[in-house]
C-alpha cells in the first residue's frame, strides 16, 4: 500500500505544497499585473516568461538533473525558488513590472531541474509492482494543486496583492524543502565524469535533429505538431484574455478568477477518469477530432454567453464541462502519435 511508503508520502506532499504555492502565485500575479498595467500584453509576457524555460532549457537541464543527487537537487531547487521570488516584493507600479518577467523566467528555469529529479526519484521509493500506481497518484498532484491554489490565489490577490502571494509561494518552497530533507532514501546517482555529460548533451542534440527531420517527413506527426502548435497558441490567447474577461465583462473579482481556473482542474480530474474508463472504446483519431471540436465549442460558449446573460457561475460550469473534451483531446493526441520502430522523437 502506498500509504505505508513514508518517503513517497513526503515527496508527494512536498510536490502538492510547492505546486499549490505556484498556482497561488500565478493567479495572483496575472491578476495584479493586469490591474497595475491595464495591459493584456503585460499579462501575456508574465505567462511567456514562465513557460519559455521549458523550451529553452528542458532537454539540457534534464541531462544535469540525471547526473546530480536527486534529493539534493530538489532541495537546492526549492531554496533557490524561494529566494528568487523576493524581488517581487519591490513591484509597486507598472514601471517595475519588468521585475515580474525576470523573476518568472528564473523560477521557470530552476523548475526545469526540479521536475526531472522528482520523476527519477519516485521509482526509488516504491517496489516495481507499485510503481504504476505511484506514478498515477503523482500525476494527480498537478490537478489537486491547481484546484486548491487557484481558488486561494484569487482570495490572496484581492486581500494582499503581490506581497501576499509572493510570501505564500516562498513559504511553500521552504516547507517543501523541509519535507524532502526528511526523506531517508538516497538520491545519489552513479558517478559520471564530465565526458559523460558532454556525450549526453551531444546525444540530446542528435535526438532533437532526428526529431525535426521526422516531424517534417512524417505526414501524421507533422499534422499533430501543427495541431498542437495551433491549439497551444489559442490556449495562450485565452489564458491571457481571461483576466480582463472576468474583470470587465463578467464584473468579477480576483476570487472569481481563481474559482474559474480551479473549476478547470475539477473538469480535468473528472475527464481523466472518464477517459480511463471508456476511452479505449474509441479510435484515437476520433478522440482527437471529436474532443477538439467539443473543446472549441465549449470555449466559444464561455466567451459568448455574456452577450445574453452576465454572471460568473456559467463560466465556472463551462470550465468544468470543458475538462471532458480536454481529456479526450489529450488522450487522442498522445495515442495517435506514431511510434517508429527505429527511434522515437525525444523532443
Amino acid at each position: 500500500m502506498l500509504t505505508r511508503r513514508r518517503d513517497l508520502r513526503l515527496v508527494l506532499s512536498a510536490g502538492i505544497i510547492s505546486l499549490t504555492g505556484d498556482w497561488i502565485l500565478m493567479i495572483g500575479l496575472i491578476y495584479r499585473v493586469y490591474a497595475v498595467t491595464g495591459s493584456t500584453v503585460a499579462s501575456a509576457l508574465t505567462m511567456a516568461s514562465s513557460f519559455a524555460p521549458q523550451v529553452l532549457l528542458g532537454a539540457v537541464a534534464g541531462v544535469f538533473a540525471d547526473r546530480w543527487d536527486r534529493k539534493r537537487t530538489m532541495i537546492a531547487a526549492d531554496l533557490l525558488l524561494a529566494v528568487g521570488l523576493l524581488p517581487l516584493l519591490l513591484v509597486h507600479s507598472a514601471a517595475q513590472v519588468w521585475i515580474v518577467f525576470a523573476v518568472m523566467f528564473w523560477e521557470g528555469s530552476v523548475q526545469q531541474f526540479f521536475s526531472p529529479a522528482e520523476q527519477a526519484m519516485v521509482p526509488r521509493l516504491v517496489p516495481d509492482d507499485e510503481l504504476v500506481t505511484a506514478n498515477a497518484v503523482n500525476g494527480q498532484v498537478s490537478n489537486v494543486s491547481r484546484l486548491a491554489g487557484s481558488a486561494v490565489g484569487g482570495i490572496l490577490a484581492a486581500a494582499g496583492g503581490i506581497v501576499a502571494v509572493t510570501l505564500i509561494d516562498a513559504a511553500s518552497f521552504l516547507v517543501s524543502a523541509a519535507l524532502l530533507a526528511l526523506v531517508r532514501t538516497s538520491g545519489r546517482t552513479a558517478s559520471r565524469g564530465g565526458g559523460a555529460v558532454r556525450a549526453r548533451l551531444a546525444q540530446v542534440g542528435a535526438e532533437l535533429r532526428d526529431g525535426l527531420r521526422l516531424a517534417t517527413r512524417h505526414r501524421v506527426l507533422r499534422a499533430l505538431m501543427i495541431f498542437a502548435l495551433v491549439t497551444s497558441v489559442g490556449e495562450g490567447i485565452m489564458s491571457t484574455l481571461l483576466t480582463p474577461f472576468v474583470e470587465h465583462v463578467l464584473h468579477g473579482t480576483p476570487q472569481d478568477l481563481g474559482l474559474i481556473v480551479a473549476a478547470q482542474a475539477v473538469g480535468g480530474i473528472v475527464g481523466g477518469m472518464v477517459v480511463a474508463a471508456s476511452g479505449h472504446q474509441m479510435r484515437a483519431g476520433r478522440l482527437l477530432s471529436y474532443g477538439a471540436v467539443a473543446f472549441g465549442l465549449v470555449d466559444l460558449a464561455i466567451f459568448l454567453y455574456p452577450l445574453g446573460y452576465v454572471a460568473v457561475w456559467p463560466a465556472v460550469v463551462g470550465m468544468i464541462i470543458v475538462g471532458l473534451p480536454g481529456a479526450l483531446t489529450l488522450a487522442g493526441l498522445i495515442s495517435r502519435s506514431p511510434r517508429p520502430a527505429t527511434r522515437t522523437w525525444a523532443g
